[in-house]
């Protein structure tokens, strides 16, 4: 049987790879260098996943994969929630006290402030958290250090000087997982479900409030709503919607059906199994 495709961005030892390797253990990844040219991968070969990030618990959503859905349109498949554990990671040959630098990605970095603080580290924003590590187990010089996963100390061989240095707790990402072909799961009434789609409103007065109504009254719960502009205008917007529920469902199907008539477009990701992480 062969292995399973998974398209991530960022080097090995990425966060993204590690929820690659928590949903398919043993899968072959590819590594890319931006998000869209791992949306690419996904939209050029049918055979290839993708386990791209959407939102984190402490910084919010992540930049661009908003305007790459629309673009691609790729099936969401599933979703992973993945603890965040940054670690401080050095070469070999030194201390804590060799320590004037840190290298990391931006959101990493300000997730680590309290160390940085505490140590007086002049901080090197990098593209990512791995590549960070990559990048110090290349040189030589013991002065910087990198903030990155575990499994990225692993694979450069690089020292741990101290774990989890987070600044809260609680640090989780949330990963979907997209391919080109559609996959969704037939309705079980014992099971929760997620749907998602993307929408754009109509420019008219109370657009939105007319999108949502059809929910309110179908009793459908949503459990993410989020706004990003039309490119080349502030007049109109388009918004990302995730709802509690599958689409062979009565009460979703005719939510949607009233959502379809008031939007200027409406498509949809996918149907997924909801994450046990959400009964947490």
């Amino acid at each position: 049987m062969s292995k399973i495709k998974v398209a991530i961005q960022g080097e090995l030892g990425a966060y993204s790879h590690i929820a690659a390797e928590n949903l398919y253990k043993g899968a072959e990844i590819k590594t890319c260098t931006t998000f869209e040219e791992t949306f690419k991968q996904a939209y050029k070969d049918s055979n290839y996943k993708i386990v791209i990030p959407i939102e984190n618990s402490l910084a919010g959503r992540v930049a661009d994969i908003h305007y790459l859905l629309p673009k691609y349109k790729l099936q969401i498949h599933g979703e992973h929630f993945q603890t965040v554990e940054h670690n401080l990671l050095s070469k070999q040959n030194a201390v804590i006290d060799d320590i004037k630098f840190i290298r990391s990605h931006a959101q990493a970095i300000g997730q680590c402030q309290n160390l940085i603080n505490k140590r007086k580290f002049k901080p090197i924003i990098s593209a990512d958290t791995a590549g960070s590590a990559k990048d110090l187990a290349e040189g030589d010089d013991k002065s910087i250090a990198a903030i990155a996963s575990e499994l990225s100390a692993k694979i450069y061989n690089l020292k741990i000087l101290e774990k989890n240095i987070e600044d809260e707790k609680g640090n989780v990402t949330r990963f979907l997982v997209m391919g080109k072909n559609i996959e969704q799961p037939e309705f079980v009434s014992k099971k929760k479900f997620i749907t998602s789609c993307i929408f754009r409103v109509k420019s008219e007065p109370s657009a939105l409030y007319k999108c949502l109504g059809g929910f309110a009254t179908n009793q459908v719960n949503l459990t993410k709503l989020e706004s990003f502009s039309v490119k080349n205008t502030f007049d109109q917007a388009n918004f990302y919607l995730d709802l509690e529920g599958h689409i062979e469902q009565p009460g979703v199907k005719k939510a949607l059906e009233e959502l379809g008539f008031h939007t200027e477009t409406l498509d949809i990701l996918g149907v997924y199994e909801a994450s046990s992480f959400r009964q947490k």
